[in-house]
């Protein structure tokens, strides 16, 4: 893949709609998030018109704050899954990331969960609330379960919208490459209304 990776949507529509681009701009997937699902069931499209299907992530059980979502292909083979830790995000963003053997082989943090408080302190006072989302940038960090720094996943600064990057620190597999991209976009898909 051609890095870094983009993650854009709007901040305002009904129905999430996030696009994948790469460095070059181009599109490497859309997803168009259901509107009043039960049970998490996200299609990942090459392209906007929805006609060649790329993955799915689903959820193992309706509206749960530790729910386990699966990754498959197209074909329905099982890829993996990404499951949030519960309490333990509540403070700090935590989410473990398992390959298709049921492995943990992956985990996904908070570089700073200051900016989360930040952001919610200074998001309630007037005028100033409205600016946050410009001003504080939370960072992810997707790093293997020895400790090797994978991706980094960051917001960007943008009004109306978020932008969020997702970057390579090293040489990736193709395992590695497709587990991190797919627990960045499905994190995004759930963290989505903090920073």
């Amino acid at each position: 893949m051609n890095y870094p990776i983009d993650f854009s949507f709007k901040l305002l529509a009904l129905a999430s709609q996030i696009y994948v681009r790469d460095a070059g701009g181009n599109l490497l997937g859309y997803v168009k998030q259901k509107l009043f699902k039960l049970k998490e069931d996200i299609n990942v499209f090459a392209d906007e018109g929805q006609t060649q299907h790329l993955f799915n992530i689903k959820a193992d059980r309706i509206i749960d704050f530790s729910a386990k979502y699966n990754f498959t292909d197209a074909s329905g083979r099982h890829l993996g899954s990404i499951k949030r830790q519960g309490m333990r995000s509540i403070w700090k963003a935590s989410y473990d990331i398992f390959n298709a053997s049921g492995q943990q082989v992956m985990k996904i943090h908070e570089e700073s969960p200051w900016v989360k408080v930040l952001d919610a302190l200074i998001g309630e006072l007037p005028v100033v609330g409205m600016f946050t989302g410009y001003l504080f940038n939370p960072a992810y960090l997707i790093e293997k379960m020895d400790g090797t720094i994978l991706m980094r996943l960051a917001k960007q600064p943008a009004f109306f919208e978020g932008k969020f990057q997702l970057s390579a620190q090293t040489q990736l597999n193709q395992e590695e490459e497709t587990l991190g991209l797919l627990g960045a976009l499905t994190m995004t898909l759930l963290e989505r209304m903090k920073g």
